[in-house]
């Protein structure tokens, strides 16, 4: 009886030692999991640390002194910038080299860019535009700004004997010809559109003939420009304009040949008459720039050279009422808007090159040459500052056609053809070097808030694939 109650019982001992060692082993491979869980995001916690605590600020810095270019991913033109031909060393206007530039040399090259910023969302604000066109009145002596003449370089000559000599389109500005220019003065001055000699072939931006004649009738433009087949053709807001201002103002679209055979594939395809919607299309033959965000340039600044009779703006709204709101209400000649981020040129100057925007070296020279010349940061405590900020979102200007309006665009473009094609480096500096030159010469110069600009103008993304004209 007792054997058998041996029997019976010696396998539940055998059991219970069985679970005991199966919940030892259970109860390892949980405490093994559990630190092999702790241990895997405390090395993941580790490195994110030290890339962003060691590692970026080197890469940053590779990236800031590299002179890599890279294609824009936004607005304008999204196209590689030719590397300018500049001089190593950064000379002042008499030939001398600023010691505070090469100072200002090694302070550059020992900093690095700003981390990038948190995208914020930017919006339009109210802007109280009148109702209608039948309740526009220019003021009285609107145009009664500063008096003087502009003629323009059309030709020039061999500079020597050497047959190297090739055409500019914006001709070969000696420095002293550029100091000289920044007088609110009568005078001749390099404006683009400057031809070489009989034997030498056009420097560019050639247009039809029948096109000037249009343009040259114009007394109010809305102009815009593709190149390189960089973009979609937006038509203006067709319902916000008004049939007066159909019928009165000149819609210009300048393409080149590229963009234009695009546009026919997407079934775009002018009229019989040259015009797409509202656009009159007009070809741009021999393009004076193989940078296409240089060329775009020729339609931005000197359309006082493309429309002789007209102002300038770029807009999507009725173009009298904005004429109204941001030249004659505002009693200016000249009206751009602020960035929407940024208002300082220093601050540009990096973010171009954390962005690779254009060749660094380059970037670097013309930084250091307007730093020689007067350029200094802007403060915003500042309350007699003459602009409320020193870097333009210049996608929409509106102007008119006065002396000191034009001699400024000249003069901000020949900035361009000289140095680099980012024109928001140059604005400030030109702007104040006007200023500083002409003190009892005025410039009436408008730089409104960003949000007013987006309250009547819409920007959007360039093409996804840029293609590029090759010399």
């Amino acid at each position: 009886m007792a054997r058998f109650k041996h029997e019976i019982e010696l396998p539940r001992f055998r059991r219970a030692r069985a679970l005991g060692r199966g919940w030892r082993w259970r109860c390892s491979l949980w405490i093994f999991s559990f630190t092999m869980l702790l241990f895997i995001c405390f090395s993941f916690f580790v490195t994110k640390f030290y890339f962003h605590g060691s590692l970026q600020g080197q890469v940053g810095k590779e990236f800031f002194m590299r002179g890599n270019l890279n294609g824009e991913q936004r607005k304008s033109d999204v196209y590689l910038a030719d590397k300018a031909n500049l001089p190593s060393q950064v000379k002042d206007v008499d030939g001398s080299t600023s010691m505070n530039a090469q100072q200002n040399r090694s302070e550059l090259e020992s900093s690095r860019p700003p981390k990038r910023k948190s995208r914020k969302n930017y919006g339009p604000c109210q802007i109280e535009l009148t109702e209608s066109i039948g309740d526009l009145l220019e003021p009285e002596n609107y145009m009664d700004f500063t008096k003087f003449t502009l003629e323009y370089v059309a030709k020039e000559g061999k500079l020597s004997e050497d047959d190297s000599f090739v055409p500019k389109f914006g001709g070969h500005q000696a420095l002293e010809e550029r100091e000289a220019s920044f007088h609110a003065t009568d005078q001749t001055i390099h404006c683009g559109f400057v031809k070489g000699p009989a034997e030498h072939p056009s420097s560019g931006f050639d247009l039809d003939e029948q096109d000037k004649d249009y343009m040259s009738s114009c007394h109010v433009a809305v102009s815009s420009c593709i190149f390189g087949s960089s973009d979609f053709l937006r038509r203006p807001a067709s319902k916000k304009i008004g049939t007066y201002s159909k019928k009165n103002v000149c819609f210009v679209m300048f393409l080149d040949e590229l963009t234009l055979k695009t546009l026919s594939s997407e079934g775009q395809v002018p009229d019989d008459q040259g015009y797409i919607g509202l656009w009159r299309i007009v070809k741009v033959k021999n393009l004076p720039y193989t940078d296409m965000r240089r060329t775009g340039k020729v339609a931005k600044f000197l359309a006082h050279r493309l429309f002789p009779s007209a102002s300038k703006m770029r807009l999507n709204a009725d173009p009298l009422l904005i004429i109204e709101y941001f030249l004659w209400r505002k009693r200016s000649e000249y009206s751009i808007s602020n960035h929407y981020d940024r208002h300082c040129v220093w601050e540009e100057v990096l973010q171009n090159k954390r962005l690779n925007k254009y060749n660094h070296t380059a970037i670097d020279e013309q930084f250091l040459f307007y730093q020689s010349d007067g350029l200094t940061k802007f403060n915003k405590s500042d309350m007699n500052s003459p602009l409320p900020s020193f870097v333009p979102e210049g996608s929409f200007i509106v102007r008119a056609h006065t002396p000191m309006s034009n001699l400024f665009s000249c003069l901000w473009f020949n900035e361009v053809d000289r140095f680099t094609s980012r024109d928001q480096l140059s604005f400030a500096y030109t702007f104040l070097k006007l200023k500083r030159m002409n003190p009892e010469k005025p410039f009436f110069l408008n730089m409104f808030k960003d949000c007013e600009r987006r309250a009547v103008t819409k920007l959007f993304h360039h093409r996804a694939e840029v293609q590029q004209l090759h010399p």
